[in-house]
């Protein structure tokens, strides 16, 4: 029994004796040094030793340039503000005519509307309209004096220059921001690419009329951009051959003529825009709008006259419905 446990013990000795050895050379090998992997901090040290969010991506803190310039976003270009001055009077009919000028107003951006009423004091009817339209506006009134209440006297005069007043007053003080005028009747039809076409104006536009002077439209005629004479059915020698709604004017052109209005005395009846345009440009200084004025954008519509035959004297309904 012993010889065999010697037998083995001696079979076994070389190989401890050749582990003990590899293990006590592997002990005196020297040690490889660890070096310490750098510490790269989110923060960069400012004036004062305030600390600095660094950026990804950008050059240490020292080798960046300070100050870097950058360009700065170019504010937008200001959309000048259409202002249009729409004279009214009470009649069966006004607030379905402003109802669908509204509506059309609503689709208008930057655009401020001056009603002015033909009245001693504003109607109730059109404060109420005017509340609940939901559009930038200025309510004004002013009454025609009788006498120019007769048939065929020009009509609106002292609204319209009630509302260049206004606009005169408003920028009296301040720097005028761009704008443009128009007079809008209630009773007219507007397409909405007038308003784009107008908004350009640098002095004063044109642009032909529907259903007007008694043929399907009025219009400047147009040579190498240049207005150069009048398609219409009544007295083309008119200096300004042209319908009330054919017509905007910037706003720095009202304010720089000042005592530019709509005249009463010497005015024949159909020379209102004539004589309000001779005071503030010339026929060769008009901007041909709406493709050389070859497309109607505005038509003269007028509402049919309401048959009111069967309206009773006295009021006999229960309720009272403003129309």
């Amino acid at each position: 029994m012993k010889s065999v446990l010697f037998t083995r013990f001696f079979i076994l000795l070389p190989w401890i004796l050749i582990v003990i050895i590899m293990l006590d050379v592997d002990t005196r090998r020297p040690a490889t040094p660890i070096t310490p992997r750098p510490y790269f901090s989110p923060y960069a040290v400012g004036r004062g030793g305030a600390r600095l969010p660094m950026r990804r991506g950008r050059p240490a803190h020292g080798t960046e340039k300070r100050n870097q310039s950058r360009p700065q976003p170019q504010p937008e270009p200001q959309l000048p503000t259409i202002y249009a001055i729409t004279p009214t009077y009470s009649r069966p009919v006004q607030k379905a005519e402003l109802t669908r000028l509204a509506n059309t107003f609503r689709q208008v951006a930057q655009l401020h509307w001056i009603l002015v009423e033909d009245a001693a004091a504003r109607s109730e009817l059109v404060s109420r309209f005017l509340a609940r339209a939901g559009l930038p506006s200025t309510h004004l009134h002013v009454p025609t004096p009788r006498r120019y209440k007769r048939p065929g006297l020009p009509r609106a005069t002292e609204q319209r220059n009630a509302g260049l007043a206004w606009l005169r007053q408003r920028h009296q003080h301040q720097r005028a921001q761009p704008g443009v005028l128009f007079f809008a009747d209630d009773d007219n039809t507007y397409s909405l690419e007038l308003f784009q076409e107008m908004r350009t104006t640098r002095k004063v536009s044109v642009w032909p009329v529907g259903l007007v002077g008694g043929r399907r439209y009025e219009r400047p005629l147009v040579e190498n951009g240049k207005v150069v004479g009048w398609y219409t059915g009544w007295r083309a020698d008119r200096p300004f051959a042209i319908d009330m709604a054919g017509f905007a004017v910037s706003l720095q052109v009202i304010l720089s003529n000042p005592k530019a209005v709509f005249k009463r005395r010497g005015s024949q009846p159909g020379m209102q825009e004539s004589d309000f345009l001779k005071q503030i440009t010339t026929v060769e200084e008009l901007e041909p709008k709406a493709n050389n004025c070859t497309k109607v954008l505005v038509w003269h519509t007028r509402t049919e006259k309401v048959n009111l035959a069967n309206e009773p004297k006295y009021h006999l309904d229960t309720v009272k419905i403003e129309v």
